[in-house]
């Protein structure tokens, strides 16, 4: 079953029982604005425990909140009773809840006036008691009532106002941007797995640019990510960045990004140039030019620094880290061996690194010759010239008399290199190799 047609049945289901039902929140903005909702949403005057005897196929996710999740196979939809929140202990969560029969009083207690629209699913009818559909035909962001309480309510609202106003190219309105700007410290009570989830939302939802630029313009950005609020004014060689600093470059590469870009690429190009403002040095002679030495592997640093503040899992930490340190590496794809560049391709996820490197060239010079010259490569090679069988393994080595120890590790990258280059094709090539390259097994120091 459908989401849509999920949440009409439970509806349906709720209305014969003698409750109230409706659809609620950001399905109803979505459908209002032509967009066919990621989830759905219903909003109801039965108490949780009332929801979870008409629907056994349920779990009580938030139930001291009011919130049920009803399942039917893969699809869910959560289903909220209508409240009031009393108090904010935490910045979060409220101190207690009161359940209520109002829908209006539910509605007075959410976010922004776009997200506090309901919808009757039998008839389409709109239920606004807080002026959310003149909001989005103007296309503002407004906070629900007065902005500050909203936000001290739950910090992580001042994200998301800006990630809405990036979304859908709205303004946020003039009160409720002041009430960001004047909380704006107040933001990192948030948990950082919250904080990362919602940078990532920001990053891949087709609006980087403006995301960022809001984080910028409301102080949002240097508590959130200091680090790359310092690459504003930093200044780079116009020869090959003519666009200006690192922050404008960086912009220019977010404004690039498509929705729906894996998350680590947008993190990876964010964070490409991380590096730079620590490492920056101006010209100290004729003809000298800005240069950053070791902007790279400072910037790896960094990098896994902000990875682990928002609690990146592994996998996602080192990919992120990769394309950091990797990504100046295909200015000398030409001059690379053969090995070196087909060891550069076998890199996990390489189509990423291929990728930041393109946003990367038509952000700054535009010259594209070291993708294209990339691109070629792999048309050209197959995927077992990339990565071919081994030749030989540390087994093998043993055969032929030698003793495990470092000197394995040189002498199997040796094979390896010489296969990569098409010097050697078989196991008995790669024997004689080793054997005309390596002192004989019974006189060799390993």
């Amino acid at each position: 079953m459908k989401a849509r047609e999920l949440a009409e049945s439970i509806c349906a289901r709720l209305r014969e029982a003698g409750y109230q039902a409706l659809f609620n929140g950001g399905c109803v903005r979505d459908l209002i604005l032509g967009r066919e909702p990621a989830d759905y949403d219903v909003s109801t005057d039965a108490t949780p425990e009332g929801v979870q005897q008409l629907f056994q196929e349920s779990l009580a996710v938030g139930a001291q909140f009011g919130v049920i999740v009803v399942l039917d196979n893969s699809t869910q939809v959560e289903v909220a009773t209508f409240r009031s929140d009393i108090g904010s202990a935490d910045g979060r969560h409220p101190e207690r809840v009161e359940f209520s029969s109002s829908p209006e009083q539910d509605v007075r207690r959410r976010d922004f006036t776009i997200n506090g629209l309901l919808m009757d699913p039998r008839n389409g009818r709109i239920l606004d008691y807080v002026g959310g559909q003149a909001d989005i035909k103007a296309r503002i962001i407004r906070a629900i009532g007065d902005p500050e309480l909203r936000f001290e309510e739950d910090k992580l609202r001042m994200a998301r106002a800006v990630r809405f106003a990036a979304r859908f190219g709205y303004a946020i309105e003039p009160r409720t941007f002041a009430a960001i700007q004047k909380l704006a410290p107040k933001i990192c009570q948030v948990s950082q797995e919250r904080l990362r989830d919602e940078l990532t939302k920001m990053l891949t939802e087709g609006a980087a640019r403006r995301a960022f630029e809001l984080l910028d313009e409301t102080g949002l950005l240097r508590e959130l990510l200091p680090e790359v609020a310092k690459m504003k004014g930093v200044p780079q060689p116009p020869q090959f960045h003519p666009e200006g600093d690192v922050w404008t470059h960086t912009l220019l590469m977010l404004e690039k990004l498509p929705a729906g870009v894996p998350r680590t690429l947008a993190w990876g190009v964010l964070l490409h140039d991380i590096g730079k403002p620590a490492t920056f040095r101006p010209p100290t002679r004729p003809n000298d030019r800005i240069r950053f030495d070791e902007h790279v592997e400072v910037g790896v640093r960094v990098a896994e620094e902000i990875c682990r503040r928002f609690r990146f899992s592994n996998d996602d930490a080192e990919q992120v880290a990769a394309l950091v340190g990797n990504h100046m590496r295909f200015k000398d794809v030409p001059q690379m061996r053969d090995s070196t560049l087909k060891r550069f391709a076998r890199l996990p996820r390489f189509e990423e690194h291929l990728e930041l490197h393109r946003l990367d060239c038509l952000s700054s010079h535009g010259n594209l010759s070291s993708y294209d010259f990339v691109r070629n490569f792999l048309a050209k090679t197959p995927p077992q010239g990339v990565h071919p069988p081994r030749l030989l393994n540390g087994e093998d080595l043993k055969k032929m008399g030698f003793q495990p120890g470092p000197k394995f590790k040189e002498i199997l990258n040796f094979v390896e290199d010489a296969q990569l280059e098409g010097r050697i094709a078989t196991p008995e090539d790669a024997r004689q190799l080793v054997q005309h390259e390596f002192q004989p097994a019974k006189s060799a120091s390993l």
